[in-house]
């Protein structure tokens, strides 16, 4: 996968694993732990986040993650008769946001599941993170029901979108 860069940010895969970004899943992991209760939070693991499946990305400015998102390639759904991808462990901390890096972490995530002839991306999200239900919204992520493993949850926000064809032609 090639390096994307912006004037100021390189975005590229990376191990979970690696401290600095291991980390910032921890904070991810503290921060959605004071939203919502334990059987509300759905954590990726870094061993399920280095699995053959799983695209991890990871955004860095002069050294310093500023945003971590992933892929989850789930081979085969019979609801649409098809694999689909989940995105998961989206984080820009406070002091990266504004910059459009979660956005361009988004879509480096869907150009990699159209590259992959995947046409749907899903993922769950939380009733108290507003700004992040704003963003895929305006990447065109519209709700549905819960997917995959998950059981309905009054504090869960399901979200799908049909992948367009400008990946696939790019």
């Amino acid at each position: 996968m090639s390096v994307e860069t912006d004037l100021d940010y390189v975005i590229k895969p990376e191990d979970p694993a690696r401290p600095d970004i291991k980390s910032l899943i921890e904070e991810l992991d503290r921060f959605q732990s004071q939203l919502y209760p334990a059987e509300s939070n759905h954590f990726d693991d870094i061993s399920t986040l280095q699995q053959d499946n799983v695209l991890f990305l990871c955004a860095e400015a002069k050294d310093r993650v500023i945003g971590i998102g992933a892929v989850k390639v789930v081979d085969y759904c019979p609801e649409i008769d098809s694999a689909y991808g989940e995105i998961k462990r989206m984080f820009v901390p406070d002091y990266a946001r504004g910059r459009g890096v979660a956005q361009a972490l988004m879509k480096k995530l869907e150009y990699y599941l159209c590259c992959h002839q995947i046409s749907v991306a899903r993922l769950e999200t939380g009733i108290h993170q507003p700004e992040a239900t704003a963003l895929y919204r305006k990447l065109g992520y519209l709700e549905r029901g819960p997917f995959g493993r998950y059981q309905p949850d009054p504090l869960s926000v399901f979200m799908e979108k049909t992948l367009i064809s400008q990946y696939m032609s790019s």
